[in-house]
């Protein structure tokens, strides 16, 4: 068949290499000059930034591609493992660094929290039980068809339905389960691994904790583009033809049917269409359909304000992922989706990948993705809430780390939930299309297919199972299954 792939983000470009593999001829149009979709890369003064994801888990997922395409990873891409997931700063002056040892884990946080082992320990355990159970149905399969929820492999799920605690937020429980505040708000922020407000989502995220500390934290030779670019060279290399710079205007239908697309004036025929291009922009500017009102009533995640520091010093307290917590977690929220403002006592992220890739960073140097939860673009004075945001930043910083960052900065890019929105297409700026601020907020996103359509399938961030590199991969791994 031809078919034609909307957008070359990871989703895009995961599902090109799959269906190239199958024999299918392949043509990717994407609107900016490179692929990558939000993983992309800045390069100033010596300086390299990833500008989108930054946290890659469950690897495998990128073996089984090149598996499929019968080709050598190692030959396009290589990684490693972290020591430790994250370094967390909280606002009582407590410190702790999340291993990924857990002899090293239970003396950390022995040394730093009156919290018991043994309750992060059964969290992590939870964690990996829970998504043993159910990966394959919520992850690897398009759970809004009922035919999945009936396989034998899935009956045993009803029989825990009550462990995955749709119900309760993910809050309460890890309230009345951990005695130490700051180790509740550690597993709050998983909530925010997909843009939602820890106070409203559901504690089935809570299975989250497991991708990242039981399976492992890794890191791209090259940094984080490396995996997109790996994968667009292996698509290359299975015949796809990737048209860049070339925005799709608009789905061509005949009826239902998807007939193909419309770039740069011209209708191009194609036997069937994978869209990766954010569902939200997709229902209002490229075709309607009938989840458009599905759509609607689903709430938007969060986005981002980002600065891309080149720092002309290197500070040892910080590891490659850092976060600062806010003292008020719970207003912090609250303003992002509430009021739409950004807090004045931020939790504040801080990615330092030239720690893992020295030639990341000039010598001597750092470079440091800063990013604050943001809310979507709904008119907010952009560069007001920069300004302010910026003051608020380094202040925390400095009385955190007990440094002087300003004068230190060298370079400096900044990315906006404006800019987001125009470079990625994703509706006002929204990270991971919608949130998931309900318990039944995964069965309101958007499937990867839709019985009002014909030839027309979704893939990415936007749509089943959610954000992220893995559950990007994942995505198009469901998709392959519809040309079986």
């Amino acid at each position: 068949m031809k078919i034609a792939v909307i957008g070359a983000g990871i989703g895009g470009l995961a599902s090109s290499v799959r269906l190239a593999s199958r024999g299918h001829e392949v043509t990717v149009f994407e609107k900016n000059s490179l692929p990558g979709g939000k993983i992309s890369e800045i390069r100033e003064n010596g300086f390299r930034f990833d500008t989108g994801p930054s946290l890659f888990t469950l690897p495998q997922l990128i073996d089984d591609l090149f598996a499929i395409a019968g080709e050598k990873r190692e030959d396009y891409i290589d990684w490693f493992k972290l020591e430790s997931s994250c370094k967390y700063f909280f606002s009582n002056g407590k410190k702790l660094t999340f291993y990924d040892d857990l002899q090293k884990l239970e003396n950390e946080i022995k040394r730093n929290s009156f919290e018991q082992f043994s309750n992060v320990k059964r969290r992590l355990d939870d964690s990996e039980r829970l998504y043993n159970l159910t990966s394959n149905l919520f992850i690897f399969n398009d759970f809004h068809k009922f035919s999945n929820f009936i396989k034998p492999e899935n009956k045993k799920i009803l029989s825990a339905l009550k462990d995955l605690k749709f119900g309760k937020t993910m809050h309460s429980v890890n309230e009345n389960e951990f005695l130490d505040r700051n180790i509740v708000q550690l597993f709050d922020r998983y909530a925010t691994y997909n843009g939602s407000d820890p106070y409203r989502a559901p504690a089935t995220l809570n299975m989250i904790a497991h991708l990242e500390h039981n399976i492992g934290t890794y890191f791209p030779q090259g940094g984080i583009y490396q995996i997109a670019d790996a994968l667009y060279r292996l698509a290359i290399k299975k015949g796809v033809t990737f048209e860049l710079d070339s925005e799709v205007e608009n789905i061509t239908l005949r009826g239902k049917r998807v007939t193909g697309v419309r770039v740069k004036g011209e209708d191009r025929l194609f036997d069937r269409v994978v869209c990766d291009a954010d569902v939200n922009y997709v229902a209002s500017k490229l075709v309607k359909h009938p989840l458009e009102r599905r759509l609607k009533r689903a709430e938007l995640s969060t986005s981002a304000l980002i600065f891309y520091w080149g720092i002309n010093r290197k500070y040892d307290i910080l590891d490659v992922h850092n976060v600062i917590f806010s003292g008020d977690y719970a207003s912090e929220f609250k303003l992002l989706f509430e009021r739409k403002i950004l807090s004045f006592d931020p939790t504040i992220y801080v990615f330092v990948s030239s720690k893992a890739v020295p030639a990341d960073a000039p010598d001597g140097c750092e470079n440091w993705f800063v990013m604050l939860n943001a809310p979507i673009d709904s008119g907010q004075n952009w560069s007001t809430f920069i300004n302010q945001s910026r003051a608020v930043v380094i202040k925390k910083i400095n009385a955190t780390l007990g440094i002087d960052i300003e004068k230190h900065i060298v370079v400096e890019k900044i990315a906006t939930p404006k800019t987001i929105e125009k470079s990625t297409n994703s509706l006002h700026g929204a990270l991971y299309g919608s949130a998931s601020n309900s318990a039944f907020s995964a069965f309101l996103r958007h499937p990867n297919s839709v019985s009002g359509l014909k030839n027309i399938f979704f893939v990415g961030g936007s749509v089943h199972p959610g954000g992220g590199i893995p559950l990007c991969l994942a995505s198009a791994a469901i998709v392959d299954k519809e040309f079986k």
